[in-house]
This record gives structure tokens, C-alpha cells and sequence, in this order.
């Protein structure tokens, strides 16, 4: 197969390495900065920073969208020209109604198109999961999360935690739960002694109720400076029957009889994001975190910031972009 990774900054060289490492795939690469190119040295992988040049001259398989969320919309669109898939970073767009429209013309065109959400891929996540589906601890009763950072980050544009981090979590939550959002509440607070100058908010609180009655909680920052948690947060979900705490990437269950690590030896692998679409591809299947999934995700981001900015409690109305045909 051969891929066109779009765009060669700091996520993209990642997502080169990833490429790379796939096994028996061609690559090249489109980038506007003209400098980047030296990334490339020795490598023998084409280079342009023409997006449309690079599809009719590589007419590549499938793209990697690894741009700035600004362009993303641009991008997808310009692959859905050519009937290109498309597996895109997150989000797929800051503008939820623009997100929907990209979505909802994969799905008209039968396109395949995924979101690259990878804190659900995570053996400890994945081996969560499994546990809550196997009712380890009975029935979910709820959920309280937190997160801990003091990471600045500079960025050519101003973005919140809610939009840059916490999405993976909100993602976590449905993903970890089964079940969509229903109603709401965030605050976005940029707190004493925050290091950004822009006034964006590091902050995040949120009180959300799943479609099936589990209320979550979540607490985020990225101005913390007490110990810091991995990236994908410390969980602690109570059920009927005992609860799972994950904390620091590892699983202790605890029930009647007392708490006990999990093992995670002999677990099966988990794929990663590439590794779930090209398999979506040859399988003809729609991904897992698929545009049309995971604009649920981004439904829950937007209506955290509709509840911030209302300070008020909101019912998360759930879009309809159709139904994927892959």
C-alpha cells in the first residue's frame, strides 16, 4: 500500500515513524514548509507541498491528515476529491458544525474515514474494558476521573484542555462506558498562576450523565502542580459488585474478597490507530473511532463548552450524520 502522510510537524514525524515501521508500505509526504524536507534526508521518500500534485502524481491508497485542526476540513475534503480514506488526527475539526459536514459527506460517499483516538488503545484501557464487559465489578454504578499536568505549550494558536486533552478523556468515558451522554455541566477556568497569556483555560470540571444513568466525574488541569498523572488520566470506577481503580497505568480490582493488581501477562495485543484502520480497510468495516463515531466525542466537547460559556446544565443532543456504509 502506499500512504500520503499531510503534514510534517512535531505529530507528523511521529506518524512518519509509524508509517515506517508498518511493514510493506510507500510513503511520501506533503508539507508546506519547504525546510522540513531535511527530515526526509536519506530516507528516498517523495516530498511535496502541493497536496493535489502529490495525489495525482503518488495516487496514493489512503491519507494520514496530521495537520493543524484549522486545515484539517481542507485536507479531508481534498482527499473525499479523489475518493481517498482518510484517517485523520483529532479533532476533526474546533467547529462542531464543520466537523459534521465532513463527516456526514464520507458517509454519503460510502469514504472511509477514521479519527486517530488512541487513549482508548491502550493495553491498561483496553484490559479496563474488558473487566467491565465481563462484570467484574456487576453493573457500573459511576465513574470519577481525574487528570494533572503543568505542561506550557507553546502553539501558533490558542487551545483550551477541553479541545487539546480532555476530548481524549470524554472519549475514554464512552468508549469505557458503552453509552452516549445526556446531559452536562463543565466549567473552563484558566486559574491563578496559569503560565498561558492568552487567558486560554488549563482547567477543566466536569459533571456528565451517561444515557444510562452513570454520573462521571472529571477533574482536569494543565497548570497542576501537585504530582502529575499519565496522559490518559487516573480512573476510579465503582460498580454494584466492588470497583476498578487505574491509576499510573495500572489496574487494581477490588471486591468483597479485598483488592489485588491486575495482570496484564498474556494479555492479547492491541492495535494501535493505524493498525485498526488498515485492518478496517482490508476488512471492509467501519474503524472504531470512524468519523461518524467519534463525532459523538465531539459532541460532548462542544456541549461542554456551550455549558461553560451558559453555566448551566445542558441536554447533549446527539448528531445524525447518517449511517456508514463501509
Amino acid at each position: 500500500m502506499k500512504a500520503l502522510l499531510v503534514g510534517l510537524g512535531a505529530a507528523g514525524v511521529g506518524w512518519l515513524k509509524k508509517l515506517e515501521n508498518a511493514g510493506d508500505m510507500a510513503i511520501a509526504v506533503v508539507e508546506p514548509n519547504e525546510s522540513r524536507q531535511s527530515l526526509l534526508h536519506g530516507k528516498g521518500i517523495p516530498f511535496y507541498r502541493s497536496l493535489t500534485e502529490a495525489i495525482e502524481r503518488e495516487k496514493p491508497d489512503f491519507l494520514v491528515n496530521v495537520t493543524p485542526p484549522f486545515v484539517h476540513s481542507q485536507v479531508n475534503h481534498t482527499a473525499f476529491d479523489y475518493r481517498l480514506p482518510v484517517l485523520c488526527e483529532k479533532p476533526i475539526s474546533f467547529d462542531y458544525e464543520e466537523s459534521q459536514q465532513v463527516v456526514r459527506r464520507a458517509i454519503q460517499e460510502n469514504i472511509p474515514f477514521m479519527v486517530a483516538e488512541n487513549y482508548r488503545r491502550h493495553p491498561y484501557v483496553r484490559k479496563l474494558k474488558r473487566l467491565l464487559d465481563e462484570g467484574a465489578i456487576g453493573e457500573l454504578s459511576a465513574i470519577d476521573a481525574v487528570f494533572y499536568r503543568y505542561h506550557q505549550r507553546e502553539r501558533a494558536y490558542p487551545v483550551s484542555l477541553l479541545k487539546d486533552i480532555a476530548v481524549h478523556h470524554l472519549d475514554m468515558i464512552r468508549y469505557l462506558t458503552g453509552q452516549e451522554g445526556k446531559r452536562i455541566f463543565a466549567r473552563n477556568v484558566n486559574p491563578r498562576g496559569s503560565w498561558d497569556r492568552e487567558l486560554v483555560s488549563v482547567n477543566l470540571y466536569v459533571w456528565l450523565e451517561t444515557e444510562g444513568g452513570i454520573p462521571v466525574t472529571y477533574t482536569g488541569s494543565l497548570a497542576a502542580r501537585s504530582s502529575a498523572t499519565p496522559w490518559s488520566g487516573n480512573w476510579r470506577v465503582e460498580g454494584t459488585e466492588g470497583a476498578i481503580e487505574l491509576v499510573d497505568k495500572e489496574l487494581t480490582l477490588i471486591t468483597r474478597s479485598g483488592a489485588a493488581k491486575v495482570d496484564m501477562a498474556g494479555d492479547p495485543p492491541v492495535t494501535d490507530c493505524l493498525g485498526e484502520f488498515l485492518a478496517s480497510l482490508r476488512e471492509g468495516r467501519e474503524a472504531e473511532t470512524s468519523g461518524r463515531q467519534y463525532l459523538r466525542t465531539e459532541a460532548l466537547m462542544h456541549y461542554a463548552e456551550r455549558s461553560s460559556e451558559a453555566a448551566a446544565i445542558l441536554d447533549v443532543q446527539l448528531p445524525d450524520p447518517g449511517r456508514d456504509r463501509s
